[in-house]
């Protein structure tokens, strides 16, 4: 269906294998996808690469926080038809790219299938997830679990030496390293494990 779709989750629920995992079930069947992510996720150095914690890897495009998508995708579209567009790393994208976003799926009919984190580190919204939650057709959350057992829906940010980290600029790259998936519970808490009980 050609619809906006945003599935989000807390960190390492395994969001972009599940975005690989679907480019790969249209390439089976003989179709063809686009990958996005914005530039600003530089973890795989400058690459244009999506790639998952379980090793899986694809070539993407990168996107830039002023690019027009809308435009990017028509054209990508004319060049070579595209049955599927599937950005990684959606909470990055500028309210008005999730607009641009929404009239590729209602114009051109494409599925755009968006995903990444609801929240910050602190609990706030990013601006790319406040417009899909807002517009998206479809809204799914991904489930990943704290350390103690129950649903993970926040993500703590931690120093080097493993400490809460609560202040700082929205936007800090980094992996397992710098954040930690926790339940609302032990993210209120700062209780990264069990350890720090």
């Amino acid at each position: 269906m050609a619809k906006l779709y945003f599935n989000y989750s807390a960190m390492n629920a395994g969001k972009s294998t599940i975005l690989l995992q679907s480019s790969h079930n249209y390439h089976e069947r003989g179709m063809r996808t686009l990958l996005m992510k914005p530039s600003i996720d530089d973890r795989d150095g400058t690459e244009a690469t999506i790639s998952s914690r379980i090793g899986l890897t694809a070539q993407a495009d990168l996107i830039s926080q002023t690019q027009d998508l809308e435009a990017h995708i028509r054209a990508a579209h004319a060049a070579n038809p595209i049955n599927c567009v599937l950005i990684d790393e959606a909470q990055f994208l500028s309210e008005d790219q999730v607009w641009q976003l929404a009239k590729v799926a209602d114009e051109i009919r494409l599925p755009i299938m968006c995903y990444g984190l609801r929240t910050d580190f602190r609990g706030k919204l990013f601006p790319g997830s406040a417009a899909l939650l807002a517009i998206a057709d479809n809204v799914k959350e991904i489930k990943t679990l704290c350390w103690c057992g129950r649903k993970a829906t926040m993500t703590l940010r931690v120093s080097k030496k493993g400490a809460a980290v609560t202040r700082g600029a929205q936007v800090e790259i980094g992996g397992n390293d710098r954040y930690v998936s926790l339940c609302r519970q032990h993210w209120v808490a700062k209780e990264i494990s069990q350890d720090s009980e």
